[in-house]
């Protein structure tokens, strides 16, 4: 046979229940089905309120009696099309709603509510539900509870009285179990939560998910072949699906992992429902009402060919931490005693304990409702020791949040832990008090309640438990790079997430004029309508909600040349955040601030990266990383860096003069707006300055010698004045071409570094215009090409060359996207 549990939601609308019916009638028509009902969703709150609102006077309880009868009314109504089982059904429903307003109306008559009275009141819910459904179903036969749940008074809770129970529900389904008349396609409709006292057969229930209790005990004793709780998921889930958009149905769990996550707030099933049914071995399905073609989660003893050590991450918002510290607790025998049965007195529950191996310290996990009280109670308890200086009063952290991973198969996996502090560790996330059990089946720890969000997102992604590995981007600047960075982002992020399970979600775009955050991801195809209408461009603004944003796997990427942008990668890698950077301000900037950026990044374990600042896509600065981290000493540096001065310098000839070089530059989009910046060599300098860096020498921009071969007056003034004189400079220049050619040499801007080989820690920068004759690898240099040549102490006699585009929107994009790659491959 089989056992269903419904729950509120699954009897809560026309929709679902009248799906329950033909999930129910599917299953009868081969197998006795025994259906255990929850209240219609909301009305068990309800009842509580309106007894309160009766017991302090308020008529209102009245409205909101009314509007109860009004929906079950409404409900039989509309799925009962019979009329006698229509009238039959309303005339038990409202003798029901009559006992249960005449009780309000005493309580309302007397102001007080006892706990007799409140019990009686919140049991209608689940009688008034049942009613229906049993009428509804087709052979359904319904059954009260109360005739065979018992529970017993223990320390002035009612809890169930097992062995009574057992006995009386055999008795009440001896047909079920084959001993009787009914026939296999009988449904047997049970009101959940609801039980009676064996001493006074008073009204008792179960408690809030009783319900899943009750359908758990009826399947353990009948010896049914399953047990399902249907409810308005697909399952259990790897986390809380409103956190964590990639979390997914877990397909199998045993029941000590189900256990666990259920105890950790995963409401999917009402925790001591497990037990019963674990003793007998008899498997739990978790199914959804709404979607009952999925097969949702199957709860067993044990799983095969379980190969994750990480089923699910649960957590419990609201939690206060109390610690209970003293040097007087060091090897003292019952002082825990003494704290657990002070906080069991008073009704607490604690839900973790963090106790050091010194003793000298316990810390214990409650919600922050709790929190006062606990406090009070032990501070009482441990009067005299805090009087003394023994002990100390307790301290209570309140605001955070309790995390669980759980997960069987953790104790055949070393470094779990490890895993899950230094994952924690790399985001900025410190973990306030931690507990594991010798067991391994559960590593549960508390953190400050502001990073839960972040905390779920980064274990998911971190243990595989997503179905993609995300990473976060915010993009500033979409000129010509980064308009084309955001145009192969969108391009290619089916493919990523198709071939390399990466989702790469853009959850930030700015521009001059605007900025626009969202967490949930900017859809690439109408990215600038959204744009413009998000926030006025505003720096300071845009990163202080980029860090109260505390998002996971986030990288900012820098595709803009603004010294305002470039002094946030300080803050935002202090705040966990990876920066990729085409601009190359940061990077060539002060000695002292390039190095502070690299260092917070090693310290948190976070990325700069910036393998654009030189030759755009070509990987010049990882060459460079990659010669030094193993071992090999970098003796001289000698590069063409600008594009467009190589562009200048190929385009002169006989008849193309000097002047007329620069203009094509401009007009090709090789210069700047202003092409002075380019003549005056100061972006080959800070490119010059940022491999002389990455190649392990200490060197500011103003230790750059400067050979240049444009007079400083033509950097004064204004633009126009500049384009008026630059024809005055075509002669020199025409006439030093020619004794150029005729000695078979070419113009090229070269940026060296050369180390002194007898003393290795002196060396000299410059940036000059060379005569480079035949033969050597920069005299073929064409286009706005760049090439880098390495003399190192391994490649002496034949210097490595690297070279091709070193400049464009197209290539400059790729290569921070090759950045934003290479942390996500990480």
């Amino acid at each position: 046979m089989k056992v269903m549990k419904f729950g509120g939601t699954s009897v809560g609308s026309v929709k679902s229940i009248l799906s329950l019916k033909e999930i129910v009638e599917a299953e009868a028509r081969t197998q006795p089905v025994v259906v255990v009902v929850s209240a219609l969703d909301g009305i068990t709150d309800k009842l509580i309120a309106m007894s309160q609102m009766a017991k302090q006077g308020d008529e209102r309880y009245r409205e909101e009696f009314d509007a109860m009868v009004k929906r079950h009314h409404l409900m039989i109504d509309t799925i009962i099309q019979d009329d006698k089982k229509r009238i039959d059904l309303l005339n038990n429903v409202d003798q029901l709603f009559d006992q249960l307003k005449s009780i309000l109306y005493g309580v309302f008559l007397i102001h007080d509510l006892s706990k007799k009275t409140e019990l009686t009141i919140v049991c209608y819910g689940e009688r008034l539900s049942s009613h229906i459904v049993a009428t509804m179903v087709k052979n359904g036969v319904r059954m009260n509870s109360r005739d065979f749940i018992r529970t017993e008074k223990k320390q002035g809770r009612h809890v169930l009285d097992t062995e009574l129970t057992k006995q009386l529900v055999k008795e009440a389904f001896s047909s079920a179990c084959g001993c009787g008349t009914a026939t296999n396609r009988t449904v047997y409709v049970v009101p959940g939560f609801i039980a009676r006292d064996r001493d006074t057969h008073e009204t008792t229930n179960l408690g809030r998910g009783g319900s899943d209790y009750t359908a758990s005990i009826i399947a353990a004793t009948l010896d049914a072949d399953i047990l399902e709780i249907w409810t308005d998921v697909d399952g259990f889930m790897t986390a809380d699906p409103k956190v964590i958009k990639s979390a997914y149905t877990i397909n199998e769990l045993s029941y000590v992992e189900a256990m666990e996550l259920c105890n950790f707030g995963a409401k999917v099933i009402y925790p001591p429902t497990i037990y019963p049914v674990c003793v007998k071995n008899i498997p739990i399905r978790v199914k959804n009402t709404f979607n009952p073609e999925h097969p949702g989660t199957l709860i067993k003893q044990k799983i095969e060919n379980d190969q994750k050590p990480i089923k699910g991450i649960s957590s419990i918002k609201g939690t206060s931490l109390i610690t209970v510290t003293g040097l007087s607790m060091v090897g003292v025998i019952g002082v825990n005693r003494r704290i657990f049965t002070t906080l069991a007195n008073k009704g607490i529950s604690v839900f973790m304990v963090s106790q050091a191996s010194s003793e000298n310290s316990t810390s214990i996990g409650v919600r922050d409702e709790d929190a006062a009280a606990a406090a009070e109670v032990l501070n009482a308890e441990f009067a005299k020791e805090i009087e003394t200086g023994a002990m100390f009063p307790m301290q209570v952290e309140s605001g955070l949040a309790t995390i669980a991973i759980v997960g069987e198969n953790m104790k055949q996996t070393p470094g779990i832990a490890g895993k899950l502090f230094g994952t924690l560790g790399r985001s900025g996330i410190s973990v306030i008090a931690c507990a594991q059990g010798a067991s391994e089946t559960n590593i549960s720890f508390v953190v400050d309640g502001r990073f839960l969000r972040k905390s779920l997102n980064v274990l998911h992604d971190s243990f595989f438990l997503s179905e993609y590995k995300v990473l976060n981007l915010f993009i500033c600047g979409i000129g010509t790079v980064g308009g084309m960075l955001l145009e192969q982002i969108r391009t290619q992020q089916q493919f990523l997430m198709q071939t390399k399970r990466l989702k790469l979600n853009v959850v930030g775009i700015s521009d001059v004029d605007n900025f626009v955050l969202d967490r949930d991801g900017i859809d690439l195809d109408g990215y600038e309508k959204t744009l413009r209408a998000g926030y006025p461009a505003n720096t300071e603004h845009m990163r202080d909600e980029i860090v109260k944003m505390n998002i996971f796997n986030s990288v900012f990427v820098d595709c803009t040349a603004s010294r305002q942008i470039a002094t946030l990668y300080q803050t935002f890698l202090e705040h966990n955040i990876s920066v990729v950077a085409a601009n190359k301000i940061a990077a060539s900037s002060d000695y002292d601030s390039y190095m502070k950026l690299k260092q917070t990044a090693r310290d948190k374990g976070v990325w700069f990266r910036y393998e654009t600042n030189v030759g755009a896509g070509l990987p010049i600065i990882g060459t460079i990383n990659d010669l030094c981290n193993s071992g090999d000493k970098i003796l001289k540096i000698e590069a063409i860096l600008s594009g467009t001065l190589n562009f200048i310098f190929n385009e002169i000839a006989a008849d193309v003069p000097f002047s007329e070089t620069v203009r094509r530059a401009k007009e090709q989009r090789y210069s700047e707006p202003d092409p002075r910046i380019d003549l005056s060599g100061t972006d080959v300098i800070r490119k010059l300055v940022i491999l002389t860096r990455e190649a392990g020498y200490k060197v500011e921009q103003d230790d750059v010698e400067k050979h240049l071969f444009v007079p400083d007056s033509y950097f004064e003034g204004s633009i126009d004045d500049f384009w008026k004189r630059l024809p005055d400079l075509d002669a020199d220049f025409e006439a030093r071409r020619k004794v150029l050619e005729a000695e078979g040499k070419r113009w090229r801007f070269v940026a060296t570094m050369e180390a002194d080989e007898q003393n290795p820690s002196s060396f000299k920068t410059s940036v000059a215009l060379k005569e480079v004759p035949y033969g050597h690898p920069f005299y073929g240099l064409e286009g706005s090409n760049n090439i880098v040549m390495l003399t190192t102490e391994r490649y002496k006699e034949y210097p490595m060359l690297i070279q091709g585009y070193g400049a464009g929107a197209a290539v400059t994009a790729a290569g921070v996207f090759a950045n934003i790659m290479s942390i996500a491959n990480i």
